[in-house]
């Protein structure tokens, strides 16, 4: 049966924002634009709303179904840190089945074994077996001989490297960033040139070898300059944030509150600023969730003791429309940063409304006002630092592969 989007918003990140009808056969998207419904057709009313691709949500920590259709995620790039971890073939192959036909999970490998940062994981075999990228997990890989062996595997197997920028020399055993709120509260901190470093180091052996990286999240203005000077040089480089980074500083840490405890550490203003005007240039290619859901015996501790990671699923969508309403950035540009640009990171011909792209969709109330509330998520925990805050746009229905979940 052919369904048929009829007085939608059409917001596509190749072809802009317009209204129309948009035409689904099978799992396929088959026309958009100004056509005609056929004879027979479903039609559905969309009523002015906004219609866009399903958000392709790159580097997650947890598969999370509940959490995923509430946000609008109908793809996700797992990162390699599960248990067991995601370094071998049948592993790898068990992840991307896992969630089908709902949920697409495209599972991110491990570059070493184990995520030790020692010996190389099998990549050609892992990627045989589904993988769409290879990652060096929630740590950085301090020895360099590694890391460019890690990149000379990764360009020779056609996958992208995911990257995390800090420096474990500085960065160990802290969880802020080094200044006045950090000294004020007595907690490890590390200088924020620890992402930098990283960032620089790993650009150094991007050029040397030609391999494509992705740094998982950038969030300090030294970062974001490396970054873009490298994609001036015409470097494969490209690089992601979360709205926690967009819209916190270090200051939320202020009562020793643990959902703000995260990885990389919450910034300065200075570095959120940078952030901002990162996303405005176009230096930030990726909005991720960072979803890592974490539950009372994880996060009810110490915060030094504390695990790192939120719950940002649910909470994705919103977060964006409301960096559009802020005139940050447009609205199909915001889909290209949630849908087509992680695709691509990941080798994935999807994230567009064209005719022939797989039919997974999202409809969208962009002012639908709603209150995030720990408690009543739909994740597998509520570990969120925007707990209580009123915010505006919501899912209203996700489809997959032509199905409405």
């Amino acid at each position: 049966m052919t369904l048929a989007f009829v007085n939608a918003t059409l917001v596509c990140p190749a072809n802009g924002v317009s209204s129309g009808t948009l035409l689904v056969e099978g799992d396929r998207i088959s026309a958009v634009g100004d056509v005609a419904v056929p004879e027979g057709a479903e039609r559905i009313d969309v009523r002015g709303k906004l219609l866009a691709p399903g958000i392709v949500d790159l580097g997650v920590f947890a598969v999370d179904p509940a959490a995923f259709r509430a946000g609008g995620i109908v793809r996700i790039g797992l990162m390699p840190d599960q248990s067991p971890v995601l370094d071998d073939p049948g592993i790898v192959e068990r992840a991307a089945k896992a969630g089908k036909p709902d949920l697409w999970i495209h599972p991110i490998a491990a570059a070493t074994r184990g995520l030790a940062g020692t010996d190389l994981a099998e990549m050609a075999t892992n990627a045989s077996a589904g993988a769409r990228a290879v990652a060096t997990g929630r740590r950085w890989i301090g020895d360099s001989g590694v890391m460019r062996k890690v990149l000379r595997y990764a360009r020779d197997c056609g996958l992208t490297v995911i990257a995390h920028a800090e420096d474990g020399g500085l960065a160990g055993g802290a969880v802020a960033t080094e200044g006045e709120t950090a000294s004020r509260l007595g907690l490890p901190a590390a200088p924020s040139m620890a992402e930098a470093l990283a960032i620089a180091r790993d650009l150094m052996l991007v050029e040397e070898t030609g391999a494509a990286i992705h740094f998982r999240q950038v969030t300090t203005a030294a970062g974001f300059d490396l970054v873009r000077r490298a994609k001036a040089r015409g470097l494969p480089v490209t690089c992601g944030i979360t709205p926690a980074h967009l819209l916190l500083s270090d200051n939320t840490l202020n009562d020793y509150r643990t959902f703000a405890h995260l990885s990389p550490p919450l910034r300065s203003e200075g570095d959120r600023q940078a952030a901002l005007a990162a996303v405005r240039d176009g230096t930030v290619d990726v909005l991720c969730s960072g979803h890592d859901p974490r539950g009372p015996e994880e996060k009810r501790l110490p915060f030094t003791d504390s695990s790192e990671g939120m719950a940002g699923a649910e909470t994705l969508l919103a977060f964006g429309l409301g960096l559009v309403r802020d005139e940050v950035l447009t609205l199909d540009r915001l889909f290209a940063l949630l849908a087509v640009n992680p695709a691509r990171v990941l080798g994935i011909d999807t994230g567009t409304l064209a005719a022939g792209s797989p039919a997974d969709l999202v409809i969208a109330d962009a002012d639908a006002p709603w209150l995030i509330s720990a408690e009543r998520m739909a994740a597998k925990a509520g570990n969120t630092p925007f707990d209580g805050l009123p915010v505006q746009g919501k899912a209203l229905k996700v489809m997959k592969g032509g199905r409405f979940l």
